[in-house]
């Protein structure tokens, strides 16, 4: 029993995840310069090429031109060429966000009057819908919808699993 020594475990981020962070870190610093937002970032590719996919969005809400993901590519290259983040040999692909997902109480708000495909199991499953208020504060935000027939649902933030601008005529 004396020799055995007590064990101790201790948790630190993954360096994995620090190297995500900082680049994510990095690639909004270079859209925020120009003035895009980040929608997604994801790493893939090769070791010996790396693959950066990026999606952004205007803050206007105006739709994402070939123009604007080329000044944002630009932007973010400026940015990580020349540094240690990232191989020399990588590929960057900026984008529009396409059927952009809406996650955050911020983005709820920034797209009312847009149309959402939204997954709430609690209030009917899977349907298309008018985002037409936000109402409560963050952690307590209640979206108010309103679907094809004009049918209004009051929809807890926290119920609604899924969601995603539509395309809607």
């Amino acid at each position: 029993m004396w020799g055995m020594l007590p064990t101790f475990f201790c948790s630190t981020p993954s360096p994995r995840r620090c190297v995500k962070d900082e680049l994510e870190g990095v690639v909004i610093q270079g859209l925020d310069a120009v003035g895009y937002d980040l929608v997604e970032l994801r790493r893939g590719g090769t070791k010996s090429r790396l693959l950066i996919e990026v999606r952004i969005d205007k803050r206007d809400g105006s739709a994402v031109s070939v123009d604007d993901c080329a000044r944002a590519s630009r932007a973010v290259e400026a940015l990580l060429d020349g540094g240690s983040m990232v191989p020399e040999r990588y590929e960057l692909q900026v984008s529009s966000p396409g059927d952009r997902a809406v996650r955050t109480p911020a983005e709820w708000r920034r797209f009312v009057g847009r149309w959402a495909n939204i997954l709430a199991p609690e209030f009917g499953g899977r349907f298309e819908a008018k985002i037409s208020a936000v109402e409560g504060s963050d952690d307590a935000m209640t979206v108010v919808v309103h679907d094809e027939k004009g049918k209004e649902k009051r929809i807890p933030l926290a119920a609604v699993k899924e969601a995603r601008l539509a395309f809607h005529l």
